[in-house]
């Protein structure tokens, strides 16, 4: 029986990665912050790439669905062997390399020193891996950007959008980049590479934003407003602690085109997303995760 440790596991990723390994037959070492009960098969340890104990010695795969940063610099350290690891990155190592915000330029840098340490570290030590990038993320109801909006447009029955945002966007589901990194371990075109993950749909940032509303019940009603007054909006949101981790950076890029090709993914593991047909039930958690 192959045999995975999964990092993240009780994540809005690592949570149906483990559905996908247990169907398949797989034992799963699976590593959460919570407390978890273990299941045929399934057992849970609990703790984080700070500090985990029993971890096994041998496995055949390793997945993280954690920091990128922080598992690279776990694996470098650690002994266990493993001949496939499959982690989780994100497309901000391009989007966010350039940005006039000096904490976004800081993620791209971690996530581009992340990715280099581990294919280092893998290669020193005979072992393959596989980066995967997605896009937005939403489908569990723990996203940071749709699921977000969903709730502040629930609390006040509006959301508000500066007029042009248009940028083009491909939200991605959660249960799709699980399918991915069950995929991509078993192809060996994808040793050693990073995959865009981009959801199978392109729309702009208001359309986006348009669905996410509809789906809610009653939908809120989304407001365009010119620049100077959505920016005044926005200071005063932010100055009422609303809108915290909304910057002029963010703000900007909703204008901007934040489009990936999904081929590379679509040819070397057969990756295939969803359209992007959101359900309220999509910005809630989970029941059964932690």
């Amino acid at each position: 029986m192959r045999h995975a440790i999964v990092f993240g596991a009780s994540g809005q990723i690592g949570y149906p990665l483990l559905g996908k390994l247990q169907g398949d037959g797989w034992r799963v070492t699976a590593v959460s912050r919570a407390e978890q009960s273990d299941q045929p098969g399934l057992q849970w340890l609990r703790g984080d790439l700070g500090r985990v104990d029993g971890l096994p010695g041998r496995v055949d795969a390793i997945f993280s669905c954690g920091p990128l940063d922080v598992f690279a610099k776990w694996y470098s350290a650690s002994s266990i062997e493993a001949a496939r690891v499959v982690a989780f990155g994100s497309t901000s190592i391009e989007v966010k390399r350039g940005s006039a915000d000096a904490a976004e330029r800081d993620v791209a840098q971690r996530l581009r020193e992340g990715e280099e340490r581990l294919f280092a570290a893998t290669a020193a030590r005979g072992a393959a891996a596989t980066v995967l990038r997605p896009t937005l993320v939403y489908g569990a109801g723990r996203d940071a950007t749709l699921t977000r909006i969903a709730h502040l447009a629930r609390r006040w029955g509006r959301f508000p959008l500066p007029r042009g945002a248009n940028g083009l966007r491909q939200p991605v589901h959660v249960d799709d980049l699980a399918s991915a990194a069950f995929a991509c371990h078993g192809a060996a075109a994808a040793h050693g590479r990073a995959y865009a993950l981009p959801g199978g749909e392109t729309l702009t940032y208001r359309d986006m934003v348009a669905r996410v509303l509809a789906s809610l019940q009653p939908p809120p009603t989304l407001v365009e407003l010119p620049s100077p007054m959505f920016n005044l909006a926005l200071l005063l949101a932010q100055m009422t602690g609303r809108a915290t981790g909304l910057g002029e950076a963010a703000v900007r890029r909703m204008r901007s085109d934040l489009v990936f090709d999904m081929a590379p993914a679509q040819r070397d593991f057969g990756y295939s997303p969803r359209l992007f047909h959101p359900r309220a039930d999509m910005f809630e958690p989970r029941a059964n995760e932690a």
